[in-house]
């Protein structure tokens, strides 16, 4: 019934969506940044990164954010021309995911109530932020992947 080749196919399926998910996700999200600013509360409450605005306005971060975001999103699209480039864009959005990681971690409200030992993670920001979780591994794949095509096509 279920054939090496059918498990294959839907291997390398599942990864090209992964990828290409990614860059959506990516795109949009730094899309966004140029009409709304979802993200100064968080870059506020944020010991590592709130320094930031002693030197630049919310405006010009999430610009920033976003044209980074968006630059990421494209070369990791280019994968199939360029995996050196690819794994360039991999790396910038891990940096981005893992700031925005930290989030969980320093932002007020994340955490509703303790369920036991278990926190229960607000709508917004727990669980909007938890989900970068998945996104980070995806980019690690993603580079992961590029670099060992990188080095094939040498």
């Amino acid at each position: 019934m279920f054939n090496e080749n059918a498990g294959h196919q839907l291997s390398v399926a599942g990864q090209w969506f992964s990828r290409y998910a990614l860059v959506v996700v990516l795109a949009w999200i730094g899309a966004g940044k140029f009409v709304k600013m979802e993200a100064h509360r968080l870059v506020m409450d944020s010991p590592l990164l709130s320094w930031i605005y002693d030197f630049l306005s919310p405006d010009t971060v999430a610009y920033a954010l976003g044209t980074t975001e968006i630059i990421a999103a494209a070369l990791i699209a280019v994968r199939p021309f360029w995996p050196r480039v690819s794994a360039v864009g991999s790396g910038v959005a891990i940096v981005l995911f893992l700031g925005t990681l930290s989030f969980l971690f320093t932002t007020t409200g994340v955490v509703q109530q303790l369920a036991g030992p278990l926190p229960v993670l607000s709508g917004n920001p727990g669980q909007f932020l938890l989900k970068d979780l998945v996104l980070l591994g995806v980019c690690v794949w993603t580079l992961g992947e590029s670099l060992t095509a990188a080095r094939a096509t040498r």
